[in-house]
């Protein structure tokens, strides 16, 4: 952000200013990193370690898909809540940044009084009574920042602004995510509709066909009431999945930043294209993940905090001065005889303050602490999220191939007990057994299928990567006010 960067600079100008500074500058802590992911891909491709850098969800290649990150990144109010807090933040440096240099006011002030007379003085007689004062002043402080209590505190604001940079960076990754698991798991529970659709018209024929038979004497009642027990079953689950549909529409909704409506569809989930699976270097996860930057800014902004406590030991050295006029008449107020001014130093420091700074240095110690265990805690989650999502995607693809062999082998198991059916060779009992274990091992085959691009789409969020500075430039260069519109995406697609 252009604004961000010019706080940045004008703050590194400032902090030239003053002597020494109070407090140890930062380190970054020794780290315990791996050398390698233990479940990363047996293969080494340089276009896969390139892509964590590209906007990883075209390769989806589902233009509704990319039209959606798109509106989201320009509308979802979690995104614009984290923008106002890096703006908020950015005042708050100014603020802070502010107190290094000197301050110039001015005050303008007109006042009568009268005192007591009694008893009567000569002094009382000579002073006039009432009185009448006009004053017209400016007037200037400087706390010189020699300790470099206000440095430490607006390195210490800083970090907050970085801080909260990168919690609105690592918005943009939960929400590109999000919208993309979103998207697919919608896609993946129309691919469940469609083949409980299907299967309750198939189903709906063969009952259709008995009631005949048993009308006509052909078959028992018993098989009758089997092909129509059946035919409910899959018929009570589609209204399940037709709401878990209306459901994920909602959240697809709210991600994009707007209310409850339907949701276009683009490719179906057997279409869209599976992406490559990124490859990384476990010490770049401390520079890609937006979590692990803003666990560092926190720590830094907390050792900062310790040098400006400690500076609470030492003195302030302070300079005022005001310059104007003062009178006792309005119209004399700037004649030459009005003038008026003044300029001093001041000192301060504690003596005893009965723990009070050393408590608040004993504070800031165990804050900066409590940094430096969460810093570090965050990186050790970070190579789990690593390690999860890798994991994931391999046993999950394992689980999609192993899925799709049962379900052509029970297919060909039902073709094969509905001829030996119609030939007279077994009872329907056996169809019946094939038809209660296809239609559920398709539905599981659709719900692995869509975990199977949810888990890539894993692999790159828990890696990070310089996506999320391209994702960044996208809501950029939306207009806030702009409206993707879905619809005509499709349209064009097509």
């Amino acid at each position: 952000m252009v604004k961000l960067r010019r706080v940045m600079t004008l703050f590194a100008l400032s902090g030239a200013i003053g002597g020494c500074m109070v407090g140890s500058d930062y380190s970054r802590p020794s780290l315990d990193v791996p050398s390698t992911y233990q479940h990363a891909p047996n293969y080494v491709q340089h276009d896969a370690r390139d892509l964590a850098d590209t906007e990883w969800w075209k390769q989806f290649r589902d233009p509704v898909l990319d039209a959606m990150i798109e509106e989201a990144l320009a509308h979802n109010k979690e995104l614009q809540v984290a923008a106002a807090n890096v703006e908020a933040s950015m005042a708050l440096i100014t603020q802070t940044r502010s107190m290094l240099m000197p301050q110039l006011g001015y005050q303008g002030t007109g006042d009568q009084k009268r005192i007591t007379e009694s008893p009567t003085t000569v002094i009382a007689k000579l002073i006039p009574n009432p009185k009448t004062t006009y004053a017209v002043m400016l007037a200037s402080s400087w706390e010189i920042d020699f300790w470099g209590r206000i440095r430490r505190m607006s390195e210490a604001a800083r970090a907050s602004v970085m801080a909260s940079e990168e919690a609105r960076r690592g918005v943009i990754l939960s929400l590109v995510t999000s919208v993309a698991n979103t998207y697919v798991q919608l896609r993946s529970l129309d691919f469940q509709l469609a083949t409980a659709e299907r299967t309750r018209a198939s189903y709906a024929e063969s009952v259709a066909i008995f009631e005949l038979q048993f009308k006509y004497g052909q078959i028992s009642q018993v098989t009758l009431e089997q092909a129509r027990s059946q035919y409910e079953l899959v018929a009570a689950m589609i209204p399940q999945i037709e709401r878990d549909i209306a459901l994920t529409e909602n959240a697809i909704c709210l991600l994009l930043g707007h209310n409850p409506e339907a949701v276009v569809r683009g490719k179906t989930l057997t279409e869209l294209a599976l992406p490559v699976v990124s490859n990384g270097i476990p010490s770049q996860l401390l520079e890609r993940r937006p979590d692990i930057a803003q666990a560092e800014q926190q720590l830094i902004a907390a050792n900062a905090q310790i040098g400006a406590a400690r500076a609470a030991y030492f003195p302030t050295i302070s300079l005022t001065g005001a310059y104007g006029s003062a009178s006792g008449q309005l119209s004399g107020l700037f004649t030459g005889a009005a003038g008026a001014w003044n300029y001093g130093g001041a000192v301060a420091g504690p003596i005893f303050a009965g723990g009070l700074v050393s408590g608040q240095v004993a504070q800031a110690q165990a804050v900066q602490q409590a940094a430096l265990y969460n810093y570090e805690f965050v990186i050790q989650r970070a190579f789990a999220d690593v390690e999860n999502a890798l994991i994931s995607r391999e046993k999950v693809a394992e689980q999609v191939d192993a899925e799709a062999r049962r379900v052509t082998a029970l297919r060909a198991y039902e073709r094969l007990a509905q001829l030996q059916y119609d030939g007279g060779y077994a009872d329907y009992l056996t169809v019946l057994n094939a038809q209660q274990q296809l239609f559920p091992a398709e539905i599981n085959y659709a719900q692995s299928l869509g975990q199977k691009y949810i888990a890539l789409v894993g692999v790159y969020k828990s890696m990070g990567g310089g996506w999320v500075e391209r994702a960044e430039a996208m809501t950029l260069q939306t207009e806030p006010n702009s409206n993707v519109d879905l619809r005509s995406t499709v349209e064009t697609a097509r």
